[in-house]
């Protein structure tokens, strides 16, 4: 299926959102003297770790900026600019695609709850319907009080089909139930609302575990991701989240929050280079249509 173009205004909003992390940090360190001096390596390094970066990936982007100024001679902070861009690309992307174009695909969303995990999943069921794919919800997350009505609410405004039960019932056979529409009605992305809590790792790795026993019997061969949603306000902490949930589940993925309302835009790059998992989505905004795939050369340069 040919993919909708990025719309246009979407890097202005991405350039507006990382505005804090921008004009704060990291472009003060680009303005003033063009001449690299000492004190630019020191500045940058500063502003790499307030920006959340952190600390280990700082010191090795620093590292190679210094190789590559050096081989190539550059004297310029503009020039050094470009190059950084570059090496932050490297650090966030990722080869891996994301949706299988040719067989079902199910997506799996967890995160604590206050991280925008509903609102991100009414976003791409609605970006998806606007590439022209037949996404459809699942509301399991049922233990999380309104959880399924919120969920709800978001599928109405997406104009998305929504399977759900009782609040209590067992997540499981709320995915079961969805599998069984899905293939009814011909959908193919079935986006799955789950895990809203960390307190109990074992009863989150047991439910997750089951609901994926469920989608490969029910749907052998579907492309699986899990997805974690973080706040990128939270900054480093969210990398902990991260890391708190990828003991419990294999995740493939992150979706950033709130970039919008951050000076910590450099989570982006602490996330896949601490933990290896590639940022697949952004949140530059409140509207619908404010959450977009995320594309690492646009962010880098959006940062700088």
């Amino acid at each position: 299926m040919e993919k909708k173009e990025k719309k246009p205004g979407f890097f202005q909003k991405l350039k507006e959102g990382l505005s804090k992390t921008r004009n704060n940090l990291l472009g003060l360190i680009f303005g003033g003297e063009e001449r690299i001096t000492d004190e630019f390596y020191d500045e940058l390094e500063d502003a790499l770790i307030m920006a959340d970066v952190g600390f280990e990936t700082t010191d090795s982007i620093l590292r190679e900026l210094k190789a590559v100024i050096k081989d190539e001679k550059i004297s310029e902070k503009s020039k050094a600019r470009e190059a950084l861009i570059g090496i932050l690309t490297g650090y966030m992307e990722t080869n891996v695609p994301f949706l299988d174009e040719k067989n079902d695909n199910v997506l799996l969303i967890v995160g604590v709850n206050g991280v925008g995990k509903t609102t991100s999943i009414g976003k791409l069921a609605a970006m998806y319907k606007a590439e022209g794919h037949r996404p459809m919800l699942a509301a399991a997350d049922t233990f999380r009080a309104a959880a399924a009505e919120q969920l709800t609410v978001w599928a109405e405004r997406a104009d998305v089909p929504i399977i759900k039960h009782r609040e209590g019932a067992d997540p499981a056979a709320v995915v079961f139930d969805a599998i069984a529409a899905f293939r009814a009605r011909k959908n193919d992305i079935l986006i799955c609302d789950t895990a809203g809590r960390l307190h109990n790792k074992k009863n989150l790795m047991n439910e997750l575990a089951k609901i994926r026993r469920v989608i490969d019997r029910e749907l052998p061969g579907a492309h699986i991701e899990v997805l974690l949603v973080l706040d990128a306000t939270t900054g480093q902490n969210a990398i902990a989240q991260a890391k708190a949930f990828g003991e419990s589940c294999s995740l493939t993925g992150i979706i950033l929050t709130k970039l919008d309302g951050t000076a910590k835009g450099g989570v982006c790059v602490a996330v896949k280079s601490e933990l290896g998992l590639p940022v697949r989505f952004v949140g530059v905004g409140e509207g619908i249509d404010d959450l977009q795939p995320f594309d690492a050369r646009s962010f880098a340069d959006a940062l700088l």
